[in-house]
């Protein structure tokens, strides 16, 4: 398991990527007890992804998930190559319409919320950021002189700007003051850095340990890095 996380970092896939391919990888090796996936073969992809879908009874989404994983798993980490796979039951996705709240529901739910949470909160419904795109967000990705967000490697790994709300100005100024605090505090017990892309890590050595680089909302710990032996303070999460 620490190769199939060392090529998602090479890949640069997020941490939630990661742990994903993680657990349905375990799960594979348990459902054909524990031989190597090697051994296995691609065989074993389509009776594993095939159970999912008759017994397990899983979305379409989990089905896909759990595929991405074993052919990550043959492809990228035991470099098997794959070609079609015979047999593969794939689970119908059923369209559904979206539950959306009315905006008094909304209102009544965000104004029971308080801190930090509450924060994050107003920033996904009033910027318009997906979860992950909020969680990511690094300090200089806040214009607060142009009321911009940059939000980077998106969906899609696009990036775009979006609107900030001029009500969330002081909030997030009070928020970016704590990090600078808490990074203060990091970089007086050797600690401080955050984690970067390894392409951009080389091109900018000192860049870990900038403030613009840390993450806007941060860990409340801080991990080693078993790579570089860094003090890493990943995002909440």
């Amino acid at each position: 398991m620490d190769q199939v996380s060392l090529v998602c970092r090479r890949r640069h896939l997020s941490r939630r990527t990661e742990q994903a391919y993680r657990f349905w990888i375990r799960r594979y090796i348990h459902f054909h007890n524990r031989q190597h996936p090697r051994a296995v073969g691609l065989n074993g992809v389509v009776s594993f992804v095939n159970h999912l879908a008759t017994a397990g009874h899983v979305a379409a989404a989990t089905q896909s998930q759990a595929l991405n994983a074993l052919l990550f798993l043959y492809r990228d980490v035991l470099e098997v190559e794959v070609g079609h796979l015979a047999g593969l039951r794939r689970v119908q996705r059923r369209d559904r319409l979206p539950v959306v709240l009315t905006v008094e529901e909304v209102a009544s739910t965000l104004g029971q919320m308080v801190g930090l949470s509450a924060l994050m909160a107003h920033l996904l419904y009033g910027a318009g950021l997906r979860v992950t795109e909020c969680m990511t967000l690094r300090i200089k990705d806040v214009d607060l002189t142009a009321g911009l967000i940059h939000v980077r490697a998106g969906k899609g790994g696009k990036d775009r700007t979006t609107i900030l709300p001029s009500r969330l100005m002081r909030p997030l100024h009070r928020q970016m003051l704590r990090v600078a605090g808490l990074h203060r505090q990091d970089m007086a017990r050797g600690a401080g850095f955050a984690p970067l892309p390894s392409a951009l890590d080389r091109k900018y050595p000192g860049a870990s340990q900038s403030l613009a680089w840390q993450f806007l909302f941060p860990s409340r710990v801080v991990r080693r890095c078993p790579q570089t032996g860094r003090l890493l303070r990943w995002h909440a999460s």
